[in-house]
């Protein structure tokens, strides 16, 4: 005789308490209960333990490795460990880059291609409400996909316009900014701006020790004569570059030109260590000077002039020294009305025949001409000769050199 425990009998009773199956019919049976608490069956003298009541609580799979975030798990991947990641020496291995693994990836799209209302597909079309169903196979799905994750090691070319480009690749000169932020009464219009140099400042406090800040020089003019400078300082480089920027607005000058092209004369400029020779220039002859001069001109209008830096070529000197020798020249008019005599002009196309460019408006002119230095020509310095051309050697006819 087979012998069963009371795991088979509590199992057998929590079968038997379910629905009976009777010629096709589900029909529910309950054992009555005696009065020690216990099942018995009708017909028979066996007594049936209690039922076991089961409760079912869907759970799903936790531990530790899928309770962290996608944030922390790629903190955990990147994260800077070992003295030469934190000091300027050591060998520093590969840098890492976050990738976002779900690139190319919809919610409620999958490999079965199933439209779920609501979710990846409208919940009414037509008046009608749409229930869940399959759609057709995309066959270009798993190819998209490859193609995308292929492309996360590759690094993207940065495509910047020519006229927001500067100087140099990362470098903050020669950046365009734009027109200052309006004002009250005024906005600006036609003006621009460019970054002339950017670079870190330190200044020592009690509180926090050595406080680092960033220091900009931006030159902003309208290109048809009005210009000006000013430095901006701020925590972050935007900030310094917007403050700047601003700034300058408020201390513009007027460049006088020449035919609206290039400077009246020739001027020598200086200003600390740094010193500059200008040159007038005809139309066509186009900018020939450093690059910070070149976008000082752009902005000022100025088209055709020579200039030639001696001594240091610190931007903000050279900034400085050059806008003072465009604001300090003199025009036509106020050389004739100081010096009391006319102003002439000699062109190749006029030959000896001189034309007159300004007169005195004051007085008449002087009667008694004493022979005067012109100071608005500057002579040519040893650096600045052109340098003699080279003759070849005189080859007579039928003779052959090897």
């Amino acid at each position: 005789m087979a012998t069963y425990g009371r795991g088979f009998l509590v199992r057998f009773c929590a079968n038997f308490s379910q629905r009976l199956s009777v010629s096709g019919c589900n029909l529910h049976r309950t054992l009555p209960v005696s009065s020690n608490g216990f099942h018995t069956c009708a017909g028979s003298s066996h007594t049936l333990l209690p039922t076991a009541q089961v409760t079912v609580t869907p759970k799903r799979h936790t531990s530790w490795f899928n309770t962290l975030t996608a944030n922390q798990l790629w903190k955990g991947m990147l994260a800077t460990t070992g003295k030469a990641q934190t000091k300027a020496r050591g060998k520093r291995p590969a840098k890492r880059i976050k990738k976002d693994l779900n690139r190319g990836q919809f919610i409620g799209e999958g490999k079965a291609n199933i439209a779920w209302p609501g979710l990846n597909a409208p919940i009414l079309k037509d008046r009608t409400v749409q229930t869940m169903h399959v759609k057709e196979p995309d066959p270009e799905r798993e190819e998209r996909l490859l193609q995308i994750r292929s492309q996360w090691d590759k690094k993207k070319k940065r495509s910047i316009p020519p006229e927001q480009r500067g100087w140099t690749s990362k470098s903050w000169g020669g950046r365009r900014l734009g027109p200052p932020d309006p004002i009250p009464g005024e906005t600006f219009e036609g003006f621009d701006s460019s970054v002339i140099t950017v670079r870190r400042v330190f200044n020592m406090t009690g509180a926090k020790g050595r406080k680092r800040s960033m220091s900009a020089l931006v030159v902003v003019g309208n290109k048809n004569g009005a210009i000006g400078y000013a430095h901006g300082k701020a925590p972050d480089v935007m900030s310094a570059l917007r403050k700047a920027k601003n700034k300058a607005a408020n201390y513009l000058h007027y460049i006088e030109r020449y035919d609206d092209h290039t400077v009246y004369h020739d001027i020598e400029s200086k200003f600390q260590v740094t010193r500059i020779r200008i040159r007038k220039q005809n139309k066509g002859y186009g900018l020939r000077c450093h690059r910070i001069l070149k976008e000082i001109c752009r902005l000022a209008g100025i088209k055709d002039l020579y200039a030639r830096v001696h001594g240091s070529t610190n931007p903000i000197n050279l900034s400085v020294a050059f806008i003072n020798g465009l604001v300090n020249q003199e025009t036509h008019q106020q050389i004739a009305n100081r010096k009391g005599l006319h102003v002439v002009e000699f062109r190749k196309e006029c030959g000896v025949l001189p034309i007159v460019v300004a007169s005195p408006q004051n007085a008449a002119p002087r009667n008694e001409v004493e022979e005067e230095a012109w100071d608005k020509e500057l002579p040519l310095e040893w650096k600045e000769e052109i340098p003699r051309k080279r003759v070849k050697n005189f080859v007579r006819e039928g003779t052959i050199f090897f």
